[in-house]
């Protein structure tokens, strides 16, 4: 997996999030979606490892508590491209 593959999972996570409307996680939301804007520009994926992983276990409590409201490949290619 390359910056490219992590960019677009976290991209997909914070469309995820917006979807739900999940207000208590919207200084996240905000901070991941600087850290896509950050790499778009120096490409340096600092900030999407750092927020990814807060936003991947965000996801997952989540979806344990509200199984079908988060789909499960949005979970799996965030997990996937934070492994690298």
């Amino acid at each position: 997996m390359n910056n490219e593959n992590l960019r677009n999972a976290c991209a997909d996570a914070s469309e995820a999030m917006a979807k739900l409307n999940l207000d208590d996680h919207a200084e996240l939301r905000s901070k991941l979606d600087y850290c896509i804007g950050s790499y778009d520009f120096d490409k340096n994926p600092e900030g999407l490892y750092q927020y990814g992983k807060t936003t991947l276990e965000a996801l997952k409590k989540f979806k344990a508590k509200n199984p079908r409201k988060v789909n499960k490949k949005t979970i799996d290619n965030l997990e996937l491209a934070l492994k690298g």
